[in-house]
Parts: C-alpha cells; structure tokens; sequence
C-alpha cells in the first residue's frame, strides 16, 4: 500500500515539471513568434530599440521605445532612422542631416546627427573609423512611434547586473516553491 502512494505521488510530481516545462516552452515559442512576426511586417531585424543614451533629447529620452519598419521610399533630411555601424554592437538612433543620392543608383549616402549632440555623426566619432557617411547596408529602419520610458527596466537590468542576479533568483525560487506547494 505504502509503495502504490509513492508511486503516485512521483507521478503526480512528474506531471507536474512536464506541465511547467510545457507551459514555460509555450510562452517563450509565443514571444518568438510575435517577434519574428514584427520582423516579417516591418521589414527589418530590429523592430522595437531602447533608447539608451540622451542624444537624441529632448525628442526621445532614455528609456523610451522605439518602433521601426523599413521600407524602400527615398530618405529625407529630418527623418529619424536606427542604423548600426560596422564593429558597433548597439544601434544608433540619430536624425538624417543630409541626403546624396547617387546618379542611376539606389545608393545613397547619409550623414546624420543626435539632436542633442554639437556634432555631426561624422565628427563625433558614432561613425566607423574613417567613414563619412551612412550607406543603405548600415541602415536598420527609420523611427514610425515611440512609448516613453517603457524601456527603462531594459537600461536597469543591463546597467545594473546586481538587480539582473536578483532578479534570475527571485523567479527560480518562484518556480520552485511553486512546483513543491501543488504536492
């Protein structure tokens, strides 16, 4: 008798991570395909940006987030656009100051400047070493709205690995005590 409730309650305790396991792969599957959909409707790889710095205050300020699409209209002097320079991990999101378009090419080039930087892009070191301009490759997307401050958390965590550890701890003894009070 003593051995069949055992063997039950292993069982039941089996179920129970196998459920957990299950319903953690359906949320993190979820994420993913709401993300890869943003990608494949906006067109680029990096549909929603933190701002991180306050180059670009007082329009958007550290914290808010950043929604962008890319398409293939002309880029204007005034638009806002998210680009990634070559062996820079972070995107830049920074105003377009000045447009050259290439006769009987789809190239342009781009200079570009943080609204709250005295510096074009080009003088103040965003750009690459040597570089001059922005190309269509180093473009991401061009800023479409923004939430403020919604993205702050993403800073903390990032800046601050202390509360990152806290944080991981506080849901993995979450999980635990969870799955050990069901028994």
């Amino acid at each position: 008798m003593l051995n069949g409730v055992k063997e039950s309650m292993c069982s039941l305790s089996l179920r129970n991570t196998a459920s957990q396991v299950i319903s953690l792969g359906l949320v993190v599957s979820t994420v993913l395909m709401i993300w890869y959909t943003l990608i494949l409707l906006t067109g680029t790889q990096s549909p929603v940006i933190v701002v991180i710095s306050g180059s670009m205050e007082p329009g958007f300020r550290r914290g808010d987030i950043l929604f962008a699409i890319l398409d293939k209209s002309p880029f204007h002097a005034g638009e806002i656009l998210v680009f990634k320079i070559k062996d820079k991990d972070i995107p830049i999101v920074h105003r377009v100051i000045k447009v050259h378009r290439q006769r009987d090419s789809d190239q342009v080039n781009l200079l570009t400047k943080g609204d709250n930087n005295k510096l074009d892009d080009s003088y103040g070191r965003i750009y690459a070493n040597g570089q001059l301009w922005l190309e269509n490759s180093d473009i991401i997307g061009r800023v479409k709205g923004y939430l403020p401050y919604v993205g702050y958390a993403t800073i903390i965590i990032t800046e601050q690995p202390l509360i990152k550890y806290l944080l991981m701890t506080g849901f993995s003894l979450l999980a635990i005590f969870s799955s050990t009070k069901s028994h």
